[in-house]
């Protein structure tokens, strides 16, 4: 009986400290629930943080703090890695807010919650095609700013991840002597992504599945262009063994 009557009373007494809490909680100024949320964020409590700016936002939705939170609770997401999230909150803060000088930094939070769930090549890359439009959304509405600056770098590396998905399947296709499929492959990135380092191989598959289908002169063709822009290349190397090749057969002729 002594045991039960303890036991209740102990549950009694973490009841009464957990509601305490809870009012505590619920008491807080909107500034407190800012400062609560900023403290959880350098200690690295980062979902403790965006629930303290959640609840900001929910409690105290017209006052200044709830602005900030929007911001805050996303990058506090962000941290988190929940990517989803952290978009709801920034698409959030641009749509009320979009004359905020702040502005520039959610649709760039936005677009690096996409940058950073970029697969390899290998992988579906249609995130890399949201992280690609977000980015070019940063450079073209705030151009000039660091933001634009370093969307401008992120931009090449989700190109090299397009180009280096459309190289896989190319030579996938290659491999099994789907040659048409590969080409289309290969075509897209010489036409689309020629300043990614994919580019060299691409020419040099141009050439080699000419060569193989027998359409020599557009072989020659993009020889001339691996061996005019990249002449010290590997690719451009083998490529030009199958320009003697064919020079050869054109002799025999």
């Amino acid at each position: 009986m002594k045991k039960l009557l303890a036991t209740i009373f102990g549950l009694l007494l973490i009841s009464a400290c957990a509601t305490k809490d809870e009012t505590a909680s619920k008491d807080l100024t909107a500034e407190e629930l800012y400062r609560q949320g900023y403290e959880y964020l350098q200690k690295t409590s980062y979902a403790k943080a965006a629930e303290s700016f959640e609840k900001l936002e929910i409690e105290h939705p017209y006052s200044k703090w709830a602005v900030k939170a929007k911001l805050m609770g996303g990058y506090a997401y962000y941290k988190n890695e929940q990517y989803d999230d952290a978009i709801m909150s920034f698409e959030r803060f641009i749509k009320f807010h979009p004359g905020n000088q702040d502005v520039a930094y959610a649709y760039y939070m936005k677009a690096l919650c996409y940058y950073d769930q970029i697969s390899p090549a290998d992988k579906d890359q249609s995130v890399t095609e949201q992280a690609n439009t977000a980015l070019r959304q940063v450079i073209i509405m705030f151009p000039g700013s660091e933001y634009a600056k370093d969307a401008a770098q992120k931009l090449n590396l989700t190109n090299d991840h397009k180009a280096g998905q459309e190289m896989a399947i190319g030579r996938y296709y290659l491999k099994n002597k789907n040659y048409l499929s590969a080409l289309n492959r290969f075509n897209t990135v010489v036409n689309s992504y020629q300043t990614t380092p994919q580019i060299e191989e691409a020419l040099y598959r141009q050439v080699e599945i000419y060569t193989i289908l027998g359409l020599d002169n557009q072989a020659l063709k993009s020889a001339k262009v691996l061996e005019h822009n990249y002449p010290e290349s590997n690719w451009n190397k083998k490529s030009q063994k199958l320009v003697k090749k064919i020079a050869k057969s054109e002799k025999k002729k």
